[in-house]
C-alpha cells in the first residue's frame, strides 16, 4: 500500500486564505453607512424659537421609508400635534417632514422618530425643541434599541432559521447535483430536502408577519392587522419577502418533479451505481432559483446600502450560495455517510472526492466575498475591536479559522478514501488449461473461459488488469477511514452552524462604519472648546488709549449659554464702565438683534441664560458707554457650534 500523501497544497491554500482575510481585512475608502442616522432636523435639537414653526423636518445620511406614526411630535402636555403623516420633503428619499397644528402653545415639544433605514433595518431617536421658552414637558419617549423588544428577539431568531433552511435546501441539492446524484433517491435526503424547502417557507410567511410590527415597534399581536401587513408588502423587505415564497413555489414543482424521476428506486440500492441523471435543465432551473432565493436577501440587507451596491449585491449573493453549498453539504454529507454506514455500505470515494473540491470551492468564495464585505462595513482595524460588529465579526473569523483546521482533517479522510479505492494493477493467476482429448472429425468443442468468456491464457501465469473481488483488509480500511470522515464532517458542520449564527447577528448589528461616523461626530462636538471667546477693541474716547471687551460664551452652543463681559484699559487693567450693551445677531438666517440684557456684577457684566437658536456665526454689537456722555459702538463675531448628534439606535 502506497503512503498517503500529506495535502500540503491544501495548507498552503489554507494559510494564503487567512493571509488575505488579515490583510484585506481594512481598507481606505470612503464611508459606507448601513444604517441610517440623523444627520441634521429643522428646528434643530435644544433650540428656542420665538415663533411656532410650521413643520419639522429630518435629515439623514441615506434614504430612509416610513409610516404613518415614524414621526411624531408631541407637546408638553404628551398630546400629539402633526395630524398628517410624514413625507419626504421636496422628493428627497432621506428626507422626513411632518405638518404641524396652528397655533402652538408656548413650551417644549417632543420630536419622536422611528424609520426604516435602506438596508431595512430600523432606528429610531428623539430630540426637542421648545416654543417662547423651554418648559416640562410630560412626553414618553421609548429609548430603548428596537431589537431589545420581544418581537425584535423573535424577528432575529426566525431570520437565523431563513438562513438555516436556505443553507439545508441549497447544500442538499447542490451534493445530489455534483457529489452524488443517486443520493437523492436515499430517504434521509429527501426529508433533508423537504426540511429546508418547510423551514424556508415558515420562516418567510413568519417574516412577513412580523416586519410590520418589526419596523413600528408594535406589539406582537398586531402580526395580523391587514392594513399594516398591506403596508410591509409594498416596501423592498416586504417585497423581497413575497418574491422569496414565489420562488420557494417554483422550488416546490421543481423537487416534485425530481420526485417522480427517481420514484421507484430501491431504498437499499447502492448509490454509487445506476445513478439517474436529472437532467440539464433542471439543473439550470435550480441554480437560477438558488441565485433569485439568493438574491431576496442581498436586495434588501446590509449589501443594499452605502457604496459600491452594483458590486455589493452580486458579492452578497455568492457568499450566501457559498454558504449553503459548504454548510448544507457538510450536513448532507453527514446524513449520507451515515445511513449507509448503518447498512454496512460504503459512499463511493469519488463522490466524496468531489465534495471535497466543492466543499473547498465554496469555502475560497466565502474567505474572498467576505474579505469584502468586512472591508465595506468595518473600514479600520481599530473598529475591530471599539464596535460591536467588529467585535462579533471578530468572533466569527475565529470560528471560520478553526472550522477550516478541522476541513484539513477531512480532506486527509478523503484522501485515504481515495488512496484506498486508487486502481492498482491487479494481478490474479489463471490455472494450467487441461488437455482435452478431441476425436478426429467430431464438432468443435468452446474453448474453456474463466467466467468472463475469456479464453484461458495458454501456458498459465499471470493476467493483469482483471480485477478480483475486494479484500476483506480493503473493505474494512475504507469503513474506519469512512468513519473518521464523518466524525470530523459532523464537528465542521457543528461549527458551521455557529457560523451561521454570528451572520445572523451581523446582519441584525450597526456596521462598524455608520457606527465609526456617530462616535467620530460625539467626540468631535466633545472636543469643541467649552467656551467660544471674542476680544474686540474699542476707543476709550481718549487719543491713543484703546481699549478692549472680552466676551466670553459658555458652552458657546446651541441652547442656553452664559455670558460674561470683561472690560480692559488700554493698559491691560480691568476698567469699570457705567453701561455695557450686547446684542447678537444671525444675519445669515435673519435672526435677531437678541438682546443678552447683560447685568453689572461688580467688576464685570454677565447674564446667565441667554438662549441661541441656531448654530453658525453671530454678529456681537457692543455698545460701551465710558462716561456720562461718551459710548462706542463696537461689532465683533463668535462661532456657535450644534449640539451633538444624537446617535440612532
Amino acid at each position: 500500500m502506497r503512503p498517503v500523501p500529506r495535502p500540503a497544497r491544501t495548507s498552503l491554500t489554507v494559510l494564503a486564505l487567512l493571509a488575505a482575510v488579515c490583510a484585506l481585512l481594512v481598507g481606505g475608502a470612503g464611508s459606507a453607512f448601513a444604517h441610517a442616522s440623523l444627520s441634521g432636523s429643522d428646528p434643530a435639537d435644544s433650540t428656542v424659537l420665538k415663533e411656532a414653526p410650521r413643520q419639522v423636518t429630518l435629515t439623514f445620511t441615506e434614504s430612509v421609508t416610513f409610516s404613518e406614526a415614524s414621526v411624531r411630535v408631541l407637546s408638553p402636555e404628551n398630546q400629539r400635534v402633526n395630524p398628517a403623516p410624514a413625507q419626504h420633503a421636496d422628493g428627497k428619499s432621506n428626507t422626513a417632514r411632518v405638518q404641524l397644528s396652528d397655533e402652538l402653545p408656548r413650551g417644549t415639544y417632543t420630536v419622536a422618530w422611528r424609520v426604516v433605514s435602506a438596508d431595512g433595518h430600523p432606528i429610531s431617536g428623539a430630540f426637542v425643541f421648545s416654543v417662547g421658552k423651554p418648559s416640562e414637558t410630560a412626553a414618553v419617549v421609548p429609548d430603548g434599541s428596537s431589537d431589545d423588544s420581544a418581537v425584535g428577539r423573535l424577528y432575529a431568531f426566525i431570520r437565523y432559521l431563513a438562513y438555516s433552511g436556505l443553507a439545508l435546501l441549497v447544500g442538499a441539492a447542490a451534493f445530489v447535483v455534483v457529489c452524488l446524484p443517486a443520493a437523492g433517491g436515499v430517504r434521509p435526503v429527501r426529508r433533508l430536502l423537504a426540511a429546508g424547502w418547510a423551514v424556508l417557507v415558515v420562516s418567510t410567511v413568519a417574516l412577513l408577519l412580523l416586519r410590520g410590527p418589526y419596523e413600528t415597534a408594535g406589539r406582537l399581536t398586531s402580526v395580523f392587522d391587514l392594513a399594516q401587513l398591506g403596508r410591509t408588502v409594498v416596501g423592498r423587505p416586504g417585497t423581497a419577502l413575497v418574491v422569496r415564497l414565489v420562488l420557494l413555489a417554483a422550488a416546490a414543482v421543481l423537487l416534485k418533479r425530481c420526485a417522480v424521476r427517481l420514484r421507484g428506486r430501491d431504498e437499499g440500492h447502492d448509490v454509487g451505481a445506476g445513478s439517474p441523471d436529472l437532467g440539464r435543465r433542471l439543473h439550470w432551473t435550480g441554480a437560477a432559483l438558488a441565485l433569485g432565493l439568493a438574491f431576496t436577501w442581498a436586495a434588501a440587507e446590509h449589501a443594499s446600502a452605502g457604496i459600491q451596491v452594483p458590486l455589493a449585491v452580486p458579492v452578497a449573493v455568492l457568499h450566501l450560495l457559498a454558504m449553503g453549498v459548504w454548510l448544507g453539504g457538510l450536513i448532507t454529507l453527514v446524513i449520507v455517510l451515515r445511513s449507509h454506514g448503518t447498512a454496512g455500505r460504503t459512499v463511493p470515494a469519488d463522490a466524496v472526492s468531489r465534495f471535497s473540491t466543492m466543499a473547498f470551492a465554496a469555502v475560497a468564495v466565502l474567505v474572498g466575498t467576505g474579505v469584502y464585505q468586512s472591508w465595506r462595513q468595518v473600514g479600520s482595524w481599530e473598529a475591530l475591536t471599539t464596535t460591536s460588529y467588529g467585535r462579533t465579526l471578530l468572533v466569527k473569523v475565529a470560528v471560520v479559522v478553526v472550522v477550516l483546521w478541522v476541513a484539513s482533517f477531512s480532506r486527509r479522510w478523503t484522501a485515504r478514501l481515495l488512496h484506498e479505492a486508487a486502481p492498482a494493477a491487479e494481478t490474479r493467476t489463471v490455472p494450467e488449461p487441461e488437455r482435452v482429448k478431441v476425436t478426429v472429425g467430431a464438432p468443435d468443442v468452446p474453448a474453456a473461459t474463466d467466467g468472463g468468456g475469456a479464453p484461458d491464457a495458454p501456458g498459465g501465469g499471470e493476467v493483469r488488469g482483471a480485477a478480483g473481488p475486494p479484500s476483506p483488509d480493503a473493505d474494512v480500511h475504507r469503513r474506519a477511514h469512512q468513519r473518521g470522515l464523518r466524525r470530523t464532517v459532523a464537528v465542521e458542520a457543528a461549527l458551521g452552524v455557529v457560523v451561521l449564527a454570528m451572520s445572523t447577528l451581523l446582519t441584525g448589528t450597526q456596521p462598524s462604519r455608520a457606527a465609526g461616523e456617530s462616535a467620530a461626530a460625539a467626540a468631535a462636538a466633545a472636543q469643541e472648546p467649552q467656551a467660544k471667546v471674542a476680544t474686540v477693541p474699542f476707543d476709550m474716547g481718549t487719543a491713543g488709549h484703546q481699549g478692549a471687551v472680552q466676551i466670553t460664551l459658555a458652552p458657546g452652543r446651541v441652547g442656553e449659554n452664559t455670558v460674561e463681559a470683561v472690560v480692559f484699559s488700554a493698559d491691560g487693567g480691568l476698567a469699570t464702565v457705567p453701561e455695557l450693551r450686547l446684542t447678537l445677531t444671525q444675519e445669515a438666517l435673519g435672526i435677531g438683534p437678541i438682546d443678552a440684557k447683560l447685568k453689572n456684577q461688580k467688576g464685570f457684566w454677565a447674564v446667565y441664560d441667554l438662549q441661541l437658536p441656531m448654530p453658525g456665526e453671530w454678529t456681537l454689537n457692543i455698545t460701551v458707554r465710558t462716561s456720562e456722555i461718551d459710548q462706542v459702538t463696537v461689532r465683533g463675531s463668535v462661532n456657535i457650534a450644534p449640539l451633538p448628534r444624537r446617535p440612532a439606535v
